[in-house]
């Protein structure tokens, strides 16, 4: 190796070295130097339409990757990237987003630039992206450069979340010393306190062969912190009755015969709720308590029979143990684990068997119209192990909770941003990541497969030429049902502004440019109006398979939607409204409840002390 590296190739060999292969981004002239050193870093340029689709791209790739990174122009371009950016904030995902930046003596001096405000503060987009991201690093002084760069790409690691780095035009070819590299970023969490952990362990190992009727949630938020794994053997090895959150989905392995489907609470089926409501001990893995993802809040638990746990701690029914790394506190527990003392419900109750129900329905008529209340069920006969399957916010996410998956599936979907149109760009991002792990021999071979409304497609449909560009291999099911249905039920059914523009969508592959009779990529187009063409088309050799740029077309009824969905909206048009479901009334209610019970607990591996704090319980 060179004895100096530029400014620009440390930060590039670093992602290099964390595993990142690609970078998202759109060049301008604030960045187009730095560019220059991306492809010699051993980087791909994966070059997109716009900043908005290249933020949701790094998003998706960072959720099948562990880590991407984006590239921006100061001003017109790093805002522009903003929205996706605060969704990867929002449900922790680890991008790194590094903004080209004007040169130090132009920041100093005040100028008037252009993509500036013109008012001489260059610090406004900055502290913008401070709400967003979980550490920033200004790359104004060369010396210290390597040390921001290393512990800002530290932090978005071990965070899970989003990182900003400005990088000014006059830095991008300072020489730097290149030894520094040869040193792996730290990524060490400090050991958990003796004391606190065996404590905690001690504790929950009582309460779990104490239970007489438990249950397991397990959530999305497990893949972030790294302990997907030990949440699967916990699931596996307890036997105990076990749902996910929609934002849980694919986390464990769904053929266990102790696992039900997803937990919806008020919306979802009714031998649920009163069952999970006389547990008298609910493990919920890391939560996610939106209103989305626990329906309106009605699948929060009562805290005095809830174990929580979280990153850096763990909450058992109402002692808090905290400054834990929960991934090592949960392998050793599961290696002190006695299988003997666990209690085994007899009879077990029946909560739904998802496979079962799947094998139950009946074979629809070739001439029916495709509805999603079976659709969702019966797609899940295309999918293989291997698969990333990805759902749109709206009808697609909805439905996409009664997927029926083999092990060793990916699901993506959005439980707290929200933001339509973000699947597609994501798309692509997790079928490039996908790619390269299966390159790497770190992934099993597999198809990303997106299921897509038409008004989300609309947003963000610059990313099929991010795609094609890319020759990514994605098959995407479009759910054409004339615009927005999941608006439609919370308000406005027959309103104008809840319909789109009709587009010719199956003709976009050629719009943007994709290669005609190349067997290497191949296209696939296929509208289908019923059942009978549905059946058929997934069973297209080309479809199977995967490779090329795969479009179906799926028309279904603008009024139609999952049972789930219409439930979940009905309570938050409620809300809106001001109606009983709200955060201050049903939300608080529900915390209430889970305040109820034993004292308080505080377990602080700081002070290695346990302290009591009594609460006044109501009458």
């Amino acid at each position: 190796m060179a004895k100096e590296v530029t400014l620009a190739e440390y930060l590039f060999l670093r992602l290099h070295q964390l595993g990142v292969r690609s970078v998202h981004g759109v060049p301008g002239d604030y960045n187009l130097v730095a560019l220059d050193y991306v492809e010699p870093s051993g980087l791909h340029w994966v070059g997109n339409a716009n900043e908005l689709n290249a933020g949701y791209a790094a998003d998706g790739y960072a959720r099948i990757k562990g880590l991407s990174a984006l590239i921006t122009a100061f001003g017109v371009g790093e805002l522009s990237a903003l929205n996706a950016v605060g969704g990867a904030y929002a449900e922790k995902a680890p991008v790194v987003h590094i903004v080209g930046v004007p040169s130090t003596a132009s920041q100093d001096q005040g100028l008037c630039l252009h993509h500036s405000f013109g008012d001489g503060n260059f610090r406004l987009n900055a502290d913008v992206y401070a709400k967003f991201t979980c550490a920033q690093a200004n790359l104004r002084d060369k010396e210290a450069a390597p040390a921001l760069i290393d512990e800002t790409l530290r932090q978005c690691l071990l965070q899970s979340r989003p990182v900003y780095i400005e990088l000014p035009t006059d830095l991008v070819k300072a020489q730097i010393p290149a030894a520094k590299l040869e040193r792996p970023i730290d990524l060490s969490v400090s050991p958990n306190d003796a004391v606190v952990e065996n404590a905690a362990i001690k504790d929950i190992l009582k309460r779990l062969y104490a239970a007489k009727q438990p249950f397991i949630i397990v959530d999305g938020f497990a893949s972030r912190y790294g302990i997907s794994s030990e949440a699967d053997e916990l699931v596996r090895v307890t036997g105990f009755p076990t749902s996910t959150t929609p934002f849980g989905k694919g986390i464990i392995n769904e053929t266990y015969p102790n696992f039900h489907g997803i937990y919806a609470g008020a919306a979802g089926k009714e031998v649920y709720v009163p069952w999970v409501n006389s547990c008298d001990l609910v493990v919920r893995i890391a939560p996610l308590n939106a209103d989305t993802n626990t329906y309106s809040f009605t699948t929060l638990t009562k805290r005095n029979l809830t174990i929580e746990v979280h990153q850096n701690g763990v909450e058992v029914c109402g002692a808090l143990y905290r400054d834990l790394n929960t991934k090592t506190l949960l392998r050793k527990l599961l290696d002190r684990l006695d299988k003997s003392k666990l209690p085994r419900l007899s009879p077990y109750p029946d909560l739904g068997d998802p496979r079962k129900q799947l094998d139950d329905l009946a074979k629809p008529a070739r001439d029916a119209i495709i509805d999603h209340d079976t659709f969702w069920q019966r797609i899940s006969n295309f999918f293989r192990s291997g698969d990333i399957l990805m759902t749109e916010t709206g009808t697609s996410s909805s439905g996409g909770r009664d997927f029926v998956l083999p092990p060793q599936t990916t699901v993506i979907n959005s439980a707290l941003w929200l933001s339509i149109g973000y699947m597609l760009a994501a798309c692509s991002g997790a079928s490039l990541a996908q790619r390269e792990m299966i390159s790497e021999k770190s992934r099993p071979a597999g198809r990303t497969i997106l299921f897509e409304g038409d008004g989300s497609l609309q947003m963000s449909v610059q990313a099929i030429g991010d795609i094609i560009r890319n020759r990514l291999d994605i098959t995407i099911f479009v759910i054409n049902n004339n615009g927005y249905t999941i608006e439609r039920y919370i308000n406005g059914m027959h309103a104008g502004y809840n319909w789109v523009q009709p587009w010719r969508y199956l003709e976009s592959a050629r719009y943007f440019g994709a290669p005609e009779n190349d067997p290497e990529y191949p296209v696939f187009n296929k509208r289908v109006e019923n059942w009978g063409e549905l059946l058929d088309v997934i069973q297209d050799k080309q479809l199977k398979a995967g490779k090329g740029f795969n479009m179906v077309e799926v028309i279904m009824h603008e009024e139609d939607a999952p049972t789930s969905l219409k439930n979940l909206v009905r309570m938050a048009a409620k809300r809106n409204a001001g109606g009983a479901e709200t955060p201050s009334t049903r939300e608080s209610k529900k915390l209430k409840m889970r305040r109820d019970g034993d004292d308080d607990v505080v377990v602080d591996s700081t002070t290695r002390k346990i302290n009591k704090t009594r609460r006044r319980r109501r009458n």
